[in-house]
């Protein structure tokens, strides 16, 4: 395979504290590669160094001559627009230096947009939520297509459902990308390649062919080979220091030798015991009450409508010791209200909802609303005084830090300077010292990094109390939930074994939403709600392919009629079959349109 860019003993440093030291890699054409690492690794700074945005301390980047590259920030910026400005502008904007011709920008923009999910071409960008907008914004970089395409946490702000269409979409570009995630399911679907950035590693990073499993695999086996050489080497090293303690004494070449070599090894010795030491990951324990009560919360018939919109109900659902629920829907269709009614925030409009006496309900909110920014990080773990009481013991403060991954010299910071990841360590720190019966797990995983993902993970398997968990990590839903609750954001609700059959289940509602109905007879009686809201949502989007269709048909027109190629009878030729194949195809989506207006 071809090198498309290479970079060379990169370093890079924030303030005095290196990010990352040494790094040498290439990525080539065909590849799908994964860039992982806990925070702070310096992932999304290495991007921005790939993508020219920002120079190393030393080292250099190398592309290929002519590379194409494409960049995706993690945080979608789109530039102030006139009033109205939509989502095929943005497209066009994005398309405007290539040097396109206008049939292909306009190609380009409408497959993009259609393979994307935006049914309005006309939609403006200001109304779009946060997951449209990345799904726009990714759409911007791969409308390019460059050859190789670098993107920072593409999944954020997307739902499982948008999530699950990133999937499908990246893995039909015929592009390599580099992506940096911390969704394990999604570097499992789409990679084939992983690199770590870490400094457990000697040469700061682990390069493994593959998926996210047989990167598992790979690391694995050089963790267990570090860990004998340094077993290895540790016993060289106790006889080399008992020889040295004999007083040995640098007179002859031989000893001399022998000496230096002690000290080498030593050297190694340390390097190893350094390198991996760093690979410890927060330690997160949930603090489990002893009630064994076999029904904590005992829902009948509980129904909720919020705006006059049906978000569930009726809706039965009892939760025991050890119940390990996973809690799914789009957004908007009633997770979070779900998460409230359960924790006694917000009463059922409808049927019954008991909880246990006494119950104690622990709630993980993901919009960090619980933190207090001005608070110091060490008044934010502990209160008052030096020590915090875990499970009936006093730990220092400073002990309890480092248990989080904190240093000691960041005690005394405002919470509001540290990260999004240390932020949500700062939260599972509290959440952790408040005995629970149940743990209602509004997602837990926002900008926790993969190590702290896996400690979470078995923690949450090994709570003995009932647990809800809502997150779009799949991979933690899936080895996690014992049964899924799927919401469906028209009122409907259904119990499932895992996410396989989610996936079905989501795909049988989607392709009833696009089918229309068929007109009924005059004997009959009128559509329902539900068909009129699913017919005009068809028509919207067959409206907005006729656009499409007749922007390319202009043009296609206009590009016949060109002076400058009218005496070129096999330009004239092509130019007409494009033409009578966007007439065509206007032609088609007017008869269908047609269909659904004869009545």
């Amino acid at each position: 395979m071809a090198i498309l860019l290479s970079c060379q003993d990169l370093s890079k440093s924030f303030g005095a504290r290196p990010l990352f030291e040494g790094l040498s890699f290439g990525l080539s054409e065909g590849e799908r590669t994964g860039l992982i690492g806990p925070n702070g690794t310096g992932k999304s700074t290495l991007l921005k160094i790939l993508a020219g945005r920002e120079t190393p301390d030393s080292g250099a980047v190398t592309p290929r001559r002519g590379l194409r590259l494409g960049y995706l920030a993690q945080q979608d910026r789109f530039e102030a627009a006139p009033p109205g400005w939509s989502v095929r502008d943005e497209i066009v904007k994005a398309l405007a230096d290539l040097g396109l011709e206008d049939y292909e920008t306009d190609r380009r923009a409408g497959e993009g947009l259609a393979a994307a999910g935006f049914a309005d071409p006309a939609q403006q960008v200001s109304v779009l939520s946060g997951g449209w907008r990345k799904r726009l914004a990714i759409l911007a970089q791969t409308a390019r297509e460059p050859d190789l395409l670098l993107l920072d946490e593409p999944t954020n702000h997307l739902d499982i459902e948008g999530v699950l269409w990133l999937e499908r979409f990246i893995s039909n570009l015929k592009f390599s990308f580099l992506v940096v995630t911390h969704d394990r399911a999604f570097l499992e679907r789409v990679t084939n390649r992983v690199i770590e950035l870490n400094k457990r590693y000697p040469e700061g990073h682990f390069n493994s062919s593959g998926n996210y499993s047989k990167f598992l695999e790979n690391r694995e086996v050089f963790f267990d080979a570090q860990a004998s050489l340094e077993g290895s080497i540790r016993n060289i090293v106790r006889g080399e220091i008992a020889w040295l303690r004999r007083g040995a004494r640098a007179r002859m070449t031989k000893q001399k030798a022998h000496i230096e070599r002690a000290g080498a090894l030593i050297k190694e010795l340390s390097e190893l015991e350094y390198h991996n030491a760093q690979g410890r990951a927060a330690e997160i324990d949930f603090n489990a009450g002893d009630r064994k009560a076999n029904r904590l919360i005992h829902a009948v018939n509980i129904e909720k409508s919020l705006g006059g919109r049906k978000l569930f109900g009726p809706l039965d659902l009892t939760l025991g010791p050890g119940e390990k629920l996973g809690l799914l829907g789009g957004n908007g269709s009633g997770k979070t209200t779900l998460l409230k009614m359960l924790a006694g925030q917000l009463a059922p409009d409808s049927g019954t909802l008991k909880q246990a006496e006494g119950l104690r309900v622990v709630t993980f909110d993901q919009h960090r609303d619980q933190l207090n920014l001005d608070l110091t990080l060490k008044r934010a773990l502990c209160s008052n005084g030096e020590n915090v009481f875990y499970k009936g013991s006093a730990i220092h403060v400073h002990k309890w830090a480092s248990r989080f991954l904190f240093r000691p010299e960041q005690l005394e910071m405002p919470l509001r300077q540290l990260s999004g990841g240390e932020q949500a360590r700062v939260l599972i720190a509290g959440f952790m010292l408040q005995p629970a019966d149940v743990l209602l797990l509004d997602e837990p995983t926002n900008d926790l990094d993969l190590q702290s993902l896996e400690v979470l993970e078995n923690s949450m398997q090994e709570f003995p109390g009932a647990l809800v968990l809502v997150t779009h990590d799949r991979y933690l839903l899936e080895r996690v939930s014992r049964r899924l609750l799927a919401l469906d954001g028209r009122g409907g609700a259904r119990f499932l074994a895992d996410l396989s059959q989610w996936e079905s289940w989501t795909e049988q509602l989607q392709s009833e939403a696009a089918s229309v109905p068929a007109p009924a007879p005059a004997a009959a009686q009128g559509p329902s709600a539900k068909e009129t809201r699913e017919q005009k949502a068809a028509v919207r989007r067959l409206e907005a392919e006729m656009q499409t269709a007749e922007n390319q048909a202009a043009k296609a027109r206009l590009s016949l009629e060109d002076p400058a190629i009218a005496t070129d009878s096999g330009e004239l030729a092509a130019r007409h079959k494009k033409l009578d194949a966007a007439l065509a195809k206007v032609d088609a989506l007017f008869a269908r349109w047609s269909e659904f207006h004869e009545n």
